[in-house]
């Protein structure tokens, strides 16, 4: 079975083609980084006006590169949420009108599902049951996953997720747009223990994050900085790398415990943060070698259609019905509301 995933939830087209017998065929992105770069964040409007134009070149061009037909497609998959309600609906009228001419399946898919599975499509694969850190620019979460569509929600954060305190610190640090990976990048040439800062909620037995303190931590050392310009640049380096530090800290100081008090022994870790080798280096070296640790490629940890492929085509599989013609969507949709 041939699916298209589409993938349109905030600001990146994604387009996929996933074979259930021979894995992924073909898949295309495109960012729109620059379109927002200029205002400093994501303006929805835009992001969806981009999507319509985006849309029907990457499917052409996926198809193009897999040499499959549309007629070959039997089944079309799309982001129906959370997301962006404009966004959500530029991808899920496109995938309702293409099933609908092609006489063929479209199934709405949870994004962050799509993240949960996405270390699925490399040649090792996790095997159920596991543990799943999804970190985010809007998410940040545990999850234990029994199987496809059997998800415990064990803790999330309670303010900012990891990636949008990221975000939100760099801007502060006037670091420009994407924040997150302009900080990361900062901090490659900063000392991680140089600037003492807290590791919210890890002495706690709760399994939620909290990451707003931290935040608010780190812009206050940087506004009580007084040294010269030239000590400010290796100041702001340090301070990157111990902000990334702490977050990392407590990522991997919660997973620790959500492993323990489930008995897990895998843990998978997806999202945009998962792209972060801080990160990956930090889970591999600490959590010891009887835990198996799984990632994405780094291409497919921010969002993509090669993900929203692969979790249609499996939910297809195991019974999934097909989106009647009214168009539905999700910008709000709870994981564990899967079943």
């Amino acid at each position: 079975m041939i699916t298209l995933g589409i993938e349109s939830s905030c600001d990146e087209t994604g387009l996929a083609l996933y074979c259930t017998d021979q894995g992924l065929l073909a898949h295309a992105l495109f960012s729109q980084v620059d379109l927002h770069a200029l205002y400093g964040g994501v303006v929805p409007e835009l992001a969806s006006r981009d999507h319509v134009r985006r849309l029907v070149p990457l499917t052409k061009q996926v198809c193009a590169q897999a040499n499959v037909s549309l007629q070959a497609i039997d089944a079309v998959a799309f982001t129906a949420g959370p997301g962006l309600a404009g966004a959500l609906l530029t991808g899920a009228m496109m995938a309702r009108g293409l099933a609908w001419a092609l006489q063929r399946p479209a199934l709405g898919v949870h994004h962050l599902e799509g993240h949960l599975l996405a270390p699925m499509l490399e040649e090792q694969v996790p095997q159920f049951p596991f543990l799943c850190l999804l970190v985010s620019g809007g998410h940040t979460q545990l999850v234990a996953v029994a199987g496809l569509g059997e998800y415990q929600l064990l803790g999330e954060s309670i303010d900012d997720a990891a990636g949008e305190a990221f975000d939100k610190t760099a801007k502060m640090l006037g670091l420009g747009y994407p924040g997150g990976p302009a900080l990361s990048e900062l901090a490659t040439r900063g000392d991680a223990t140089a600037v003492d800062l807290p590791r919210p909620m890890l002495d706690r037995d709760t399994l939620d994050f909290s990451f707003s303190g931290l935040k608010t931590a780190a812009i206050t050392r940087y506004k009580q900085f007084s040294g010269s310009e030239a000590d400010k640049e290796r100041f702001m380096a340090d301070l990157a790398a111990s902000f990334e530090q702490a977050v990392i800290d407590v990522l991997i100081g919660k997973s620790r415990k959500a492993l323990a008090q489930t008995g897990l022994s895998t843990l998978v870790i997806s999202g945009g943060v998962s792209a972060n080798r801080q990160l990956r280096q930090a889970a591999d070296s600490r959590l010891g070698d009887d835990i198996a640790v799984f990632y994405p490629r780094l291409e497919f940890c921010t969002d993509n259609g090669a993900m929203i492929a692969l979790a249609g085509a499996q939910r297809l599989l195991r019974g999934g019905k097909s989106e009647d013609l009214a168009v539905g969507i999700r910008p709000r949709w709870p994981l564990e509301t899967l079943n």
